[in-house]
């Protein structure tokens, strides 16, 4: 059985991704793999992976809502899950300190309609993303041993997979269940310290909603609670600024990537 194609509105998207009521904040948990594409070598395992995003949705007019969220991925030993500060570069035999995934904020829009393919029980949201803009850290010869490229390339690609009734039930803020598949082939990352070296990272990652910070990866639960408190709930409000990747996080904290700080820098708890 094939499919049907359906279009849902935008609240329910919002009920899909974070949730209806605008004073809780929402739980979407991953962990993966990322391993290194390069051409003429075999698959390399390089990380395992394991993050999450707190968002938030607010209503802001007849079927709009503002998006903010915070997000981490923590890169991990490929073999013992353990977080890795340090790693060793097997292709130019250095070692360079690791900067984990702190991204805040995370911000969007979401209104109009949205396909997707609804299969009997569950609905499917997919999206390709095929982000391509000046990279940052191209311009800079401070960091041509770490991103050189003009172009930051990449391509992400979701899939979020829902109770159908779930979305149909007017009385849910939020769906009870999800399952997320996320793959993405991107570049080396800043601090791996690649240069012009070839190839690509491919990741590929699973995960769920939960309830509350008390669901999540144990790891992850210590690392909030005791160096990025920030990180336990999402912004109350839209934040006038502008949204932070891995590259914008690496420029902002290059100094002290430099001497060698444990990543991510602690950040205190809103208040």
């Amino acid at each position: 059985m094939v499919a049907e194609i359906k279009e849902f509105d935008a609240l329910h998207w919002v009920k899909t991704r974070s949730s209806l009521n605008p004073d809780e904040s929402t739980f979407l948990v991953w962990q993966g793999k990322i391993y290194a594409f390069v051409p003429g070598e075999k698959r390399k395992l390089l990380f395992q992976i394991v993050g999450y995003s707190v968002s938030r949705c607010i209503p802001t007019e007849e079927g709009c809502w503002d998006f903010t969220s915070r997000e981490l991925t923590y890169y991990l030993h490929p073999e013992t899950g353990e977080i890795l500060h340090k790693w060793h570069n097997p292709w130019t035999n250095e070692t360079v300190p690791v900067v984990h995934v702190a991204n805040s904020p995370v911000q969007g829009h979401f209104k109009g309609k949205f396909s997707a393919p609804v299969d009997g029980d569950w609905t499917t949201f997919v999206f390709d993303i095929f982000p391509t803009y000046p990279n940052p850290l191209g311009e800079n010869p401070k960091f041509a041993e770490y991103s050189p490229h003009p172009i930051y390339q990449a391509a992400e690609l979701f899939k979020l997979t829902v109770p159908t009734a779930d979305l149909l039930n007017s009385e849910l803020p939020s769906v009870t269940e999800l399952k997320l598949s996320w793959d993405r082939i991107g570049p080396w990352l800043p601090w791996m310290k690649m240069g012009a070296h070839a190839g690509h990272l491919i990741y590929s990652a699973y995960g769920s909603k939960v309830n509350s910070l008390g669901e999540l990866p144990q790891v992850l639960q210590d690392e909030i609670n005791t160096r990025v408190p920030l990180y336990k709930d999402a912004p109350k409000s839209l934040l006038d600024v502008e949204d932070i990747s891995s590259w914008l996080y690496f420029q902002h904290h290059f100094d002290a990537y430099l001497t060698g700080e444990t990543f991510p820098v602690p950040e205190a708890e809103d208040v």
